[in-house]
């Protein structure tokens, strides 16, 4: 391959770096670099840093060398743990750090960082046995710039960090009002640390398998202050190697990994990671097409008729194209509506009236709007707000609204709107990307008799609207945080501000379960009130459950041991590139 670009030239083949199988060598040969051109420079930087990773692996075959690509439409806002709110710092702060505990694919919690556990009779003491075998990566903090032993002193900063109002971090939220500030987090010794809650808390296990919970040293936070967000140091499978912000992420593998497979085998197999930032979902699809990236996560909805059938597989010209993976994962899909009459704009709105609430919940053919809106990609929630695949079994066992217009006219009717006379017109506020399911929900209300105008504005306006409770019908999702009914139920407690209560749902009764199931620490009578609260909130309808969603990926068939997950982490520690 020759690449020429204005005045840059590599006058010697070199390996399409998307492609490890392709023929080439690794010597570059730079004539001349215009030093104003910007753009140009940034690509350099990219190949030349891509390229020291082979040099690394000379000793291997080209044919050899494992590069797992994906693409960040969005980009990614940060690389420091403290601040990974969202789906793609998630993803990259996953490959980076270790937390002291994980989820196994079946929502188990797993050791990691630590290697056992015990729980106090009262609930209240959590000892964690650390890992004596953990390395930081490599970093210049560190004395020769070698990564030095992970111990419990660095799990007690990690926590503190995230606690500490200066450091203004997204997940405060986690350990306030639940662990004690003064002395809730001991280095007992180098490998024990324990974490002491004010009160018993079960959901605390899940709440430390959060990115947030990510381990880091202080050193190198110190050394990096507020730009560790590009200078990140963990003890992950990968660690960072180059960041050039809306252009390319390359992580390597570290080779000082504690983790091995069954065989003995060290991980991760990979050798490195790329990350690209094509801000078009067409062109991320194109790219995909090409092999230049190894998976897509979801299908942007101008493809999903030309690959998927209206069942949810894939079209027979597919079909030995790419691998279609699909797997349950708790997100739940909803509209939400402002119920609490003290906000002016509830006030002001017929949805104040629970009867209008639940004609519109029985108003929607959930089956037919996830069949031919999302070509059967998730399930239609008639059950309970909470998502199946949790142990507490709301979406089978809570009674939620299946589609029954005879039912929705009768509500509406109760409501004092026979046949929609006198309701005026209620507004759906959503994002461009759920435009049509909006349209869609549109549609079937209006055959009920209620009118709707649906809204498009940008996701971060919509975000805005409900922090502020200033929206009365929104779209919104919930993805758990960590897999417990309780992360879901949370949303409806009203003593929580929005987030995550964006409906400032407010129910007293619910509020003594929701209280009395954070003190339980008999399963089964958690997972009951867990299904009694859930049925309370579908009874009061502050939301409108529309689908349990389902993640989707589509692999390329080089790509091996890639499985997806219930929170939809991707997970590479054992993904291989194998060559055709």
């Amino acid at each position: 391959m020759y690449v020429k670009a204005e005045s840059l030239f590599f006058k010697q083949p070199i390996t399409n770096l998307t492609n490890p199988e392709a023929p080439g060598s690794y010597k570059i040969a730079i004539v001349y670099v215009c030093k104003n051109n910007n753009k140009l420079f940034k690509i350099l930087i990219l190949i030349l840093s891509l390229c020291h990773l082979l040099c690394g692996c000379a000793s291997r075959s080209s044919h050899q060398l494992q590069v797992f690509s994906y693409n960040v439409q969005e980009g990614i806002a940060t690389l420091d743990p403290a601040f990974a709110k969202s789906q793609a710092p998630i993803w990259a702060a996953h490959q980076l750090y270790n937390t002291l505990v994980e989820t196994d694919s079946n929502l188990n919690i797993v050791p990691s960082l630590a290697k056992s556990w015990e729980v106090s009779n009262d609930r209240l003491t959590y000892t964690f046995h650390l890992r004596n075998d953990v390395l930081f990566h490599d970093n210049e903090a560190f004395d020769n710039g070698k990564g030095r032993k992970m111990n419990a002193a660095d799990v007690v900063y990690s926590f503190s960090r995230i606690m500490d109002k200066a450091t203004a971090s997204s997940g405060a939220w986690i350990f306030n009002n639940r662990v004690d500030s003064t002395h809730g987090f001991t280095a007992v010794n180098d490998s024990t640390f324990q974490l002491t809650l004010i009160r018993p808390f079960h959901p605390i296990m899940g709440i430390l398998t959060m990115q947030y919970c990510s381990v880091v040293p202080k050193e190198v936070v110190e050394k990096y202050g507020k730009d560790f967000r590009s200078h990140p140091c963990g003890t992950g499978p990968f660690r960072f190697h180059f960041w050039e912000e809306g252009q390319a992420l390359v992580l390597h593998k570290n080779p000082h990994y504690f983790e091995k497979d069954e065989q003995g085998k060290p991980l991760p197999y990979l050798d490195a990671i790329k990350v690209s930032f094509l801000d078009s979902k067409a062109t991320e699809f194109l790219a995909f097409q090409q092999r230049e990236l190894s998976f897509v996560n979801d299908i942007d909805p101008s493809f999903k008729d030309e690959v998927l059938t209206k069942a949810g597989e894939l079209r027979k010209d597919w079909q030995q194209k790419i691998i279609l993976q699909k797997h349950p994962f708790l997100n739940t899909e909803y509209l939400g509506i402002l119920v609490d009459e003290n906000n002016p704009v509830v006030k002001n709105s017929p949805l104040r009236i629970k009867a209008l609430r639940q004609a519109i919940n029985s108003s929607i053919n959930r089956d037919k709007l996830t069949m031919y809106m999302r070509n059967s990609i998730g399930t239609a929630a008639e059950g309970g707000f909470v998502p199946g695949g949790l142990p507490s079994r709301n979406a089978e066992m809570v009674k939620g609204y299946p589609y029954d217009p005879a039912k929705a006219r009768q509500l509406l009717k109760e409501a004092g709107f026979e046949n929609g006379k006198g309701l005026p017109v209620i507004t759906l506020l959503t994002i461009p990307i759920y435009a049509d399911i909006g349209s869609f929900v549109a549609k079937q209300l209006e055959e009920t008799g209620i009118k709707v105008q649906v809204e498009v504005i940008q996701k971060s306006l919509l975000l805005e609207h409900t922090a502020k409770s200033t929206a009365a019908f929104f779209r919104g999702s919930w993805m758990a945080d960590y897999p417990d009914a309780e992360n879901y139920m949370a949303m409806f407690y009203s003593k929580n501000p929005a987030p995550p209560n964006y409906t400032q749902y407010k129910n007293p009764a619910f509020d003594v379960l929701y209280e009395k199931a954070l003190l339980e620490v008999n399963d089964s009578v958690r997972y009951a009130l867990y299904r009694q609260m859930d049925q309370m909130v579908i009874n009061d309808a502050p939301v409108v459950p529309l689908w349990y969603d389902m993640a989707i990926h589509l692999v390329n068939t080089n790509v091996k041991n890639m499985r997806p997950n219930a929170l939809n982490l991707l997970e590479l520690r054992r993904v291989k590139i194998e060559g055709e």
